[in-house]
């Protein structure tokens, strides 16, 4: 009879506690927080050992927050959502398109200049991965693009999108549309919050023969502009029996060997700023200079005046 009771106790302990984890909702402002308990109360772990307790029907302070994000990423977890830059060294093309210079085969030389007197080094994608500078400037190799992370952006559908469906379909496409190894899809991750997808497309570092670079264009251009294929057959992109209408598209590329952009560029609006400040104050002492000088000769011919009176 004791160990029935017993088992009786345990049983309704853990439907208790299954009932009370079910009844709190998630943190609407913090998703890294862990709300329990009931009534229901959320926690974000700022430190080792250190849970605090946060209200999550506003914004979380931002103090928690910076250790927060500190914590994770002492202990390797994720401090943002799937989009983004894959790595520190992966860069977007901020140029756009340009007259480039190419090889025999097709390839790009790896020094450009757009048919001007500003020069910069690409990757083998074509995209500048140094900043500008002369004729001098020195791009003694194409450094190969081995990554590019593709970041599609669909619009709104009534219903949930088919997660598996979603990586399925990207490896499909990257295949039957552009005629890529779906091997070479590495990692697909969905986000239905922010209905994102982004595919991770990898080759070997030492393979010269596929270029990702020319993968990346023909999407954009499915995207942003119009299809590239004779017929301009539209991009099309099912998830199970949903056809997913993409609105965005940002490439992220990653080199064999980081870029080497650096904060020359900012040197020009930098010195323009110096330039307008010391211009108003200049401006501003020579304007009290004048008011005051004015003062000054009004103040001695009243003096005059009344000398002489």
């Amino acid at each position: 009879m004791k160990s029935f009771i017993l088992l009786a106790l345990a049983v309704f302990a853990a439907v208790f506690a299954t009932v009370s984890a079910q009844s709190c909702t998630p943190c609407k402002t913090m998703k890294w927080a862990t709300c329990t308990g009931s009534p229901c109360e959320c926690k974000l772990t700022i430190d080792d050992g250190v849970n605090q307790p946060i209200d999550c029907n506003k914004l979380i302070p931002k103090c928690f927050l910076m250790k927060a994000e500190m914590y994770r990423a002492k202990n390797k977890l994720s401090t943002r959502t799937i989009i983004g830059k894959p790595t520190e060294d992966a860069f977007v093309d901020n140029d756009g398109i340009y007259d480039p210079e190419c090889e025999s085969n097709g390839k790009f030389k790896a020094k450009q200049n757009n048919k001007t007197e500003e020069y910069w080094c690409v990757n083998s994608a074509g995209v500048r991965r140094t900043d500008k500078g002369d004729k001098n400037m020195n791009c003694s190799e194409l450094v190969e693009t081995y990554w590019v992370r593709l970041q599609l952006k669909h619009k709104e559908l009534n219903g949930k999108v088919d997660e598996a469906s979603v990586k399925t379909a990207m490896s499909d496409l990257i295949f039957t549309r552009y005629g890529y190894d779906k091997n070479l899809v590495k990692e697909v991750q969905y986000d239905p919050d922010g209905r994102y997808i982004v595919a991770d497309v990898k080759k070997d570092k030492t393979d010269r023969t596929i270029n990702l670079g020319d993968l990346a264009y023909y999407m954009e251009k499915d995207l942003k502009v119009l299809p590239l294929f004779t017929g301009e057959t539209p991009f099309s992109f099912y998830a199970g029996t949903q056809n997913l209408t993409m609105e965005k598209i940002l490439v992220y590329y990653v080199d064999e060997k980081a870029p080497t952009f650096t904060m020359k560029n900012l040197s020009g609006g930098i010195i323009a700023v110096i330039v307008v400040v010391v211009l108003a104050v200049v401006i501003g002492l020579l304007v009290l200079f004048f008011v005051n000088r004015k003062k000054m000769r009004y103040t001695k011919t009243q003096q005059r005046e009344m000398d002489n009176m």
